[in-house]
């Protein structure tokens, strides 16, 4: 039974938040683009690098390339210890642009190679700008995008930060790619615009964000034991008052992972980096401090104890009703409302995609079911691998590895 409310638990919240999403999005599609100031504020473009010749070059093009002044804004590359031809190809682009915009910060094994939150701490210590933006190393961002971000953060003196969309570059390239297309708009997005209708939350997601810098100092800048430094410093702003809007308009493309094993070990990161922000920040669920996350810790907990355990129990039973080792008459090990879910899951899904053009496909229709089949059971054994190798590191006292996520051509 608390297998079945759990699981029905989620997926109801789940829904409530893409139905709000979409009534946010709604209300939102028409909204013109937020203005910049006659003067807009000087802005540090951070961007940590870790053997990125693959995609490093692309990346800084398009960074050069955004339609906010140039003269208010510059690119700060960490070339965090790489190990290729990342330094190379970059002293080539200052070269070629011969710009105090492009900056490149490289660094070796004993002040670099730490992971992203250690680079970017390394890079605001150079940065000018008042007004400081994340990008990963994959990605190109449309030309407005810098522009709408930095907008609307002005737009309100609430708001720490701003995040943007992002959109899956590489969707085509496997089925894998077009998975994690769909999740990226329905699970990652909209859920996001759904947070924000009905309780002013947004979680900062890695990139494609702004931030104000002296908010940034304030909080004690990122957290270098943290591998998923964007939750984390997201729950320290909400923590202070503040807010974290969310602009759809300002987009980014980037690259996901083409293959399993990719996949597996970006997702276990991301795992193990949300155990770390929960287990930090537990302690606050039941304190007046931690009002402004709660709704967000509890869902961190049920996602990742509660549903996880839930679903391997679950799944367990019905193995061993199939074989008829076990019998169980609850009604929510039924058919049918297994049945339920499933609907509920891909209406709910396919709503998502209905907001973007060229997504809503009848192959997209047959992913969705696939997803339900496949993609979650696979997020299933990655949430135990990562709790089962958290666990491990803190056991054994071991450092968390940043692990660096194949790029491609």
């Amino acid at each position: 039974m608390v297998a079945v409310v759990s699981i029905w638990g989620i997926l109801v919240i789940n829904l409530v938040l893409t139905l709000a999403g979409y009534t946010w999005y709604l209300r939102h599609v028409k909204r013109p683009e937020p203005e910049l100031p006659e003067i807009p504020p000087f802005v540090s473009i951070l961007v940590p690098a870790h053997n990125e010749e693959i995609v490093i070059v692309k990346t800084v093009l398009s960074l050069l390339s955004f339609d906010y002044p140039h003269d208010r804004y510059e690119v700060i590359i960490i070339n965090d210890n790489s190990s290729d031809h990342s330094a190379d190809k970059l002293a080539a682009l200052q070269h070629e642009f011969t710009t105090d915009r492009l900056k490149v910060i490289n660094t070796d094994s004993v002040t670099g190679g730490k992971g992203k939150s250690n680079a970017l701490n390394i890079g605001l210590k150079q940065a000018r700008g008042s007004i400081i933006s994340v990008y990963d190393a994959d990605n190109t961002p449309e030309a407005p995008a810098l522009r709408i971000l930095v907008a609307e953060l002005l737009a309100n003196d609430r708001q720490a930060a701003v995040i943007g969309k992002f959109r899956t570059r590489n969707k085509n390239a496997s089925l894998l790619t077009r998975f994690i297309n769909i999740e990226t708009l329905s699970f990652q997005w909209m859920a996001q615009a759904g947070r924000q209708q009905l309780f002013h939350l947004c979680t900062i997601p890695g990139t494609n964000y702004v931030i104000r810098r002296d908010i940034l100092e304030k909080v004690g800048q990122w957290d270098v034991k943290a591998l998923a430094e964007d939750t984390e410093i997201s729950f320290r702003i909400y923590r202070m008052g503040y807010r974290i809007g969310f602009q759809p308009l300002a987009v980014t493309w980037e690259q996901e992972p083409q293959t399993l094993d990719v996949w597996f070990h970006q997702r276990t990161r991301w795992v193990k980096g949300n155990i770390y922000v929960i287990l930090k920040n537990g302690k606050l669920l039941f304190k007046k401090e931690g009002r402004p996350i709660r709704f967000d810790l509890l869902y961190y907990l049920a996602v990742y104890f509660m549903l996880m355990m839930s679903l391997i129990l679950s799944d367990t039973v019905f193995v061993l009703s199939v074989a008829g080792i076990v019998h169980s008459n609850l009604q929510g090990f039924s058919n049918g409302l297994w049945l339920f879910a499933v609907v509920m899951f891909i209406v709910s899904t396919f709503l998502t995609i209905t907001t973007e053009r060229g997504e809503l496909t009848f192959s997209n229709l047959c992913l969705i079911v696939l997803m339900y089949l496949v993609y979650s059971q696979m997020w299933l054994a990655v949430a135990a691998y990562g709790m089962v190798g958290y666990i491990r590191e803190q056991v054994f006292h071991q450092q968390a590895k940043w692990y660096k996520t194949k790029r491609y051509q």
